[in-house]
């Protein structure tokens, strides 16, 4: 039954690497030829055994012969159920046409929503759709299920918009996409996320409330009290588009979302303007959208990461708590004698019944969670143990195991793609391997002994799990916390039996006890977060590497299996060899002369990165998302450490708007710098954080390992007058190998292109072009093209774009041209290699998988 589980999720792992999906003809084929290979091989073992059962090596080869038909056949079954789960969602995906359109629809708030500064996010689940706005006859086809974001009015300072709970019923002007997300190497991939989750569409509420009063109002006030409201010339029969219909819509799903808004409201009714209280909202009800960015850097540091969540070891915990208590209770109801003709235990054993229980309790915590799938996949191994110690079958735990790990990736196929996965399996599955051959002593000892053996025990684990996931988590994430054990000695006993059920009492207890509980569990997390801060800020903290290929993990993790082997394995320090190359892997880089430039797609804004042999440069940081996130942190940071990258020789910010320099104050606390360049104001604060700071001029110039760089705008005098804009003052690079050179324009428009090609003609030949401001309609003048004459051209443009870049006459102007057509919306990350031939490679296309947009 093991090698067929493992079988099974092989083949579920295979579907999840491949570029497009079998037809439903090749699946049903393909499930035959599985099915047939498990129940041919086992109707015909019987007797070909007692046939071979004097020829012991035909048997022998028989029986692997039979394994291996079977395990072939259940990883045929593997890909087949994944692929079809696949195909049942991709089905559901909002058609091209109604892209960007504006649609009006009715359904409810289907999940927790989460409110930021400009407005709150939230699930939908559509009922019904009614029409589009664009006057289309053709009824709008939408998903049942999209993700909406609902902005507040820029027109109006003190405009809001209006609030949202879970299980209301609404009528929205929805302006929808199909799922896409930024594609980057090593990076999280935003489209399966979603595919995951059943949502197959995104977009926003469109025509918003408009006034402060309008948008507090109840949406079913008379149309004269709406119209009143209104301070912009937008229609009223538009803004009334948008209302609640119904309170609460009765269902199980809603009525625990609900609850979980209940919870977290209390929570901050009784911690307001707490540094912390983000935390204890994610620890009652799972939503860790409220921790700040700057703790979710330390809790990284410092590997306590997984333990402000409801983690699967908090599920276990609770769980084990109450089946423990039940346990006790069932035990002793011998004081119910008088009322029960037979004990319970007798009715029913104490061990079933804690079972029961322990489930029942790990259902709810899940369900505060909103059935997040890591949340899920402690729920289906807790179940799997229950039910076979219900049974009576809990004979052997890695059979438990496997049959766990089958139940999650039949419920949810994606689970593999998630480090989550591999992390709690592999954790569980070191443990097992590390503790074969190891007997504790039955003696009976002391309450000291016994003290003394739970702690070794502890320190033993954490032992195992600390050096047995070193190979998975270089290569899921690059980085490894040296100071993650000390951090969780402490964390782990302080949040998982203190401050989790101190804060799940307190949001469930009254109002004056309740500030108080969740007050002491407060004080708890910021003593351990500033303990953790501490930890964080060593030298030695965090241990980084390029991300590395899978041979050499899978090489390291067999060094590490036989460094962890039982007492008597011959020679366990030698698998320390097989460790050495990946602690000694480094990044790759271009030999002498050559150079790399790798185009980020960071969505509408612009960031690039160039590396020659022994220096890199950072053009541009890309876009300002939020306050709370940009192109730096969501991108930038994140590749530059996969890479294992964790200094810059030099930064170029080409001007002042933000999907140019949104990122930059990111980026500064991340890396070390060596000199940044930029044509924005002394003033800006970007320059007040920039260490060794330049303004970037025409004329500068400089030699990096045979790689020519120049800067040929702006001059000097645009500095001196107030008429440009920033874009006119973009810092113009050119950068040039002995074969080959590219053009770095920025956001220059047609002004500043006329007068780069009257002043330095020869200098804009360029083999590669980055496309001036995006593609927008003011650049990329004929002019300007014909003098560069580039053979490629790079558009870093964000996917249906508010400003529509690059613009079609624009682009068809390229083509015209004869010029090659790169773009980021489409392609994802652009690498392009300079060397003796001039090379490019698209993520999308060398990383295809079945969910990117065809």
């Amino acid at each position: 039954m093991r090698a067929a589980i493992i079988s099974f999720v092989i083949g579920v792992a295979c579907l999840q690497q491949q570029a497009a999906l079998l037809d439903s003809f090749d699946l049903t084929v393909l499930a035959v030829i599985s099915l047939m290979c498990i129940v041919l091989t086992s109707l015909l073992s019987p007797v070909i055994n007692s046939w071979l059962s004097e020829r012991i090596i035909s048997s022998v080869f028989y029986r692997v012969f039979n394994l291996c038909a079977k395990c072939i056949g259940a990883a045929g079954l593997g890909f087949v159920w994944a692929s079809a789960f696949a195909h049942f969602y991709l089905v559901q995906e909002l058609p091209t046409v109604w892209e960007g359109k504006d649609i009006i629809v009715v359904g409810t708030i289907d999940s927790l929503p989460f409110q930021f500064e400009q407005g709150v996010r939230f699930n939908f689940l559509v009922e019904q759709v009614l029409a589009d706005n664009d006057g289309d006859e053709q009824k709008p086809i939408v998903p049942s299920k999209i993700a909406l974001s609902w902005y507040a009015p820029l027109r109006s300072p003190n405009s809001t918009v209006a609030v949202v709970q879970p299980g209301e019923r609404w009528r929205l002007t929805v302006h929808l996409k199909r799922p896409h997300g930024n594609a980057n190497p090593d990076s999280f991939d935003y489209e399966v996320w979603l595919l995951e989750q059943g949502l197959r569409a995104t977009g926003t509420v469109r025509n918003n409330l408009v006034s402060n009063n309008l948008a507090l109002a109840d949406p079913m006030e008379t149309d004269s009290a709406l119209t009143d409201s209104v301070t912009n010339s937008v229609a009223y029969s538009t803004i009334n588009s948008n209302q609640r219909i119904t309170p609460f819509v009765w269902s199980i799903s809603n009525l625990v979302e609900r609850g979980r808004a209940a919870l977290r409201a209390r929570i901050h009714a009784a911690l307001p303007e707490h540094t912390y209280a983000g935390v204890l909202v994610a620890l009652v009800v799972g939503d860790q959208r409220e921790v700040a960015q700057s703790d979710w850097k330390v809790f990284n540091r410092t590997s306590v990461g997984h333990l402000f969540s409801i983690s699967g070891l908090h599920i276990t915990m609770v769980a084990g708590l109450f089946a423990g208590l039940i346990y006790w209770l069932w035990r002793h109801s011998f004081f119910l004698s008088h009322v029960l003709k037979k004990p319970l235990s007798i009715r029913l054993p104490a061990q079933k019944a804690a079972a029961l229980a322990g489930v029942l309790m790990a259902l709810i915590y899940v369900a505060l969670a909103g059935f997040g799938v890591p949340a899920q996949r402690t729920l289906y191994m807790l179940s799997v143990v229950a039910l076979a110690l219900w049974c009576g079958r809990l004979t052997s735990i890695s059979h438990v195991l496997c049959l766990a790990l089958g139940v999650v990736v039949v419920l949810d196929p994606w689970a593999v793609l998630w480090p989550g996965f591999w992390l709690s399996f592999g954790a569980v599955g070191i443990i097992l391997f590390a503790s074969v051959g190891r007997v504790s002593s039955s003696k009976p000892v002391s309450w000291r002994g016994r003290l003394f053996s739970m702690l070794r025990a502890a320190t033993f684990t954490q032992y195992v799990v600390t050096i047995g996931l070193v190979p998975l988590t270089l290569l899921l994430f690059g980085q490894l916390s040296f100071v993650g054990p000390v951090a969780n000695m402490l964390a782990i006993p302080l949040v998982s039996f203190i401050v989790t059920p101190l804060a799940l009492l307190g949001s469930v207890l009254p109002a004056p006890m309740s500030s108080w509980v969740l007050e002491l569990a407060h004080i708890c997390v910021e003593f351990l977060a500033r303990f953790l801060d501490y930890l964080s800020t060593q030298s030695f903290a965090v241990f980084t590497t390029p991300m590395p290929p899978l041979w050499m993990a899978g090489m390291a993790m067999l060094g590490v299996l036989w460094l962890l082997a039982p007492r008597g394995w011959p020679l366990r320090w030698l698998g320390i060899f097989c460790c050495l190359p990946l602690i000694f892997h480094r990044a790759s880089q271009p030999v002498e002369g050559e150079m790399t430039v790798t185009a980020l797609d960071v969505g509408q804004g612009m960031s690039l990165l160039i590396e020659t042999a022994h220096h890199r440069l950072l053009y541009d940081t890309g876009p300002s998302y939020s306050p709370e996130s940009d192109g730096g942190s969501r991108v930038i940071v994140p590749y530059l450490r996969a890479r294992g990258i964790s200094s810059l020789d030099g930064v170029m910010i080409s001007h002042n708007d933000s999907d140019h320099s949104g990122g930059a104050l990111s980026i500064f606390k991340e890396m070390q710098i060596a000199w940044v360049s930029s044509s924005l104001a002394s003033d800006s604060p970007v320059v007040l954080a920039a260490i060794n700071h330049r303004r970037c001029l025409a004329g500068q110039a400089w030699s990096w390992d045979g790689v020519e760089f120049e800067v040929l705008q702006p001059a000097s005098a645009s500095y001196e007058s107030q008429k440009w804009k920033p874009n006119a003052r973009s810092c113009t690079l050119r950068i040039s190998t002995k074969t080959h050179s590219m053009l770095l324009a920025g956001d220059i428009e047609a002004i500043q292109e006329d007068e780069l090609v009257n002043s330095i003609p020869a200098k804009l030949r360029a083999d590669v072009l980055l496309a001036p401001h995006h593609g927008s309609g003011t650049s990329s003048t004929p002019a300007f093209l014909q003098t560069v004459q580039p053979q490629l051209a790079v558009f870093q443009v964000g996917y249906l774009n508010r400003y529509h870049h690059p613009k079609p006459e624009v682009f068809q102007r390229y083509a015209d041209f004869g010029i090659k057509r790169l773009r980021t919306d489409e392609a994802g990350a652009i690498t392009l290699q300079f060397g003796t031939e001039l090379r490019f490679s698209e993520y999308r296309s060398e990383h295809r998988r079945y969910w990117y947009q065809r």
